[in-house]
Order: structure tokens, then sequence, then C-alpha cells
């Protein structure tokens, strides 16, 4: 009889861990993603999509160092490696044709511009002027 017992609560508690597991407590993908929107409003931000491997992604790195010294805590500087399983998804989130790829948002987190290739810091500078970064 107590071997019967505790054979159902081992089972309900397997099933509880089971079924918590595959339905609740994890965001989908388009929660993540309006997530990710969310935590970008109120500032102009700047997304970089290319690789680590990539020499025009290695000098849009430095751009983005300069921006960084620049703009401090004006915009939002988001880099993502579309070689990496990580970045992957945002490389089909943008559309993106070649990297690197730069993407502008606007305050509401609308995308206001976007450049394919390596971009100096001048041109991204005018970029921003267009929503009042200076």
């Amino acid at each position: 009889m107590m071997k019967t017992i505790l054979s159902y609560i081992f089972i309900g508690l397997a099933l509880s861990v089971f079924t918590s597991g595959c339905t609740g407590g994890n965001a989908s993908s388009e929660e993540k993603k309006e997530s990710k929107k969310n935590s970008f409003l109120g500032k102009v931000t700047f997304i970089e999509l290319g690789a680590a491997t990539c020499t025009p992604c290695q000098m849009m790195q430095k751009v983005m160092l300069e921006m960084e010294k620049k703009f401090s805590n004006r915009i939002n500087i988001v880099f993502y490696d579309v070689n990496t399983v990580a970045g992957k998804p945002y490389a089909y989130q943008y559309g993106i044709r070649v990297i690197p790829t730069q993407v502008f948002l606007d305050t509401n987190g609308n995308e206001y511009f976007r450049h394919e290739g390596y971009f100096p810091l001048e041109a991204v500078e005018s970029i921003l002027k267009l929503k009042g970064v200076e």
C-alpha cells in the first residue's frame, strides 16, 4: 500500500515537472522580441549586425567604440554576431542581406534608417542627428 502511494506521488511530481517545463514559464520568441524591443524604448538605438571574423565588421567595432565614448547614455548600441547561434535569429528578424548592416531605431523602436557595409562615424552621426542626437 505504501509503495503504491509513493509511486503515485513520484509519478505526479514527475508529470508536474515535465509539463511545467514544456508549457509554462518560457516566453515565446515573439514575446522575447517584444521584450527586447521594449528595452530599447526611450532612446535612439543603433544595431550593428555583423560577424567577428568579417573585416568591415571589425572596422565597425572601432566606430561603435567611438560612438560609446561620444554618446554614452544617450543612445542604445547593440551588436549581434549573426554567425553565432545566438545572433543568427537577428539576421532573419532584420532581414539582412549582407554584413555588416546597421539598423537605426527611433525612440519608439521603429526602424528609421538602414545601411549596408562599412559606415564611418561621421555618417552615423548625421543619421543620429535626424532624431535629435548630437
